[in-house]
């Protein structure tokens, strides 16, 4: 696990991989919406992330430009190693998330609801235009 979990006041905001696509999508500085909600935090993503996203972009279309823009904002992010074989992207953010108490960032429907149902907080797009905090 990364260092930064510790001895640190900043809040742990977890990116998934389409959390980070909105800001190509929408035309959103999701680091600063996030900001606005939370307050000073670490920016943080996974390695199943950034591999989803390489995926992602390898592709032709506005997806894959929104995975390469989205990639690019990974640089701003702290990378996280946590990685367990046979588990889902999905099934380590919620793993992750639980373990280290942070919010995550997605607008993918599933994952939302699976984190609520974990009693997890998430931060998701409102109105396609702000993101908006939604209690676990």
């Amino acid at each position: 696990m990364a260092s930064h979990r510790d001895g640190d006041s900043a809040r742990i905001i977890l990116f998934d991989t389409n959390g980070l696509m909105m800001a190509s999508q929408f035309t959103l500085d999701v680091f600063e919406e996030v900001r606005w909600l939370v307050g000073t935090y670490q920016p943080v993503v996974l390695d199943g992330i950034i591999r989803e996203l390489r995926r992602l972009g390898e592709g032709k279309g506005n997806n894959a430009s929104a995975a390469r823009y989205a990639l690019k904002l990974t640089q701003d992010c702290i990378t996280d190693h946590d990685v367990v074989e046979q588990e889902s992207v999905d099934d380590t953010i919620i793993r992750y998330a639980r373990d280290t108490g942070c919010i995550v960032v997605t607008n993918d429907r599933r994952l939302r609801e699976q984190l609520l149902m974990n009693h997890i907080d998430v931060i998701s797009l409102s109105h396609k235009k702000r993101l908006e905090m939604i209690r676990g």
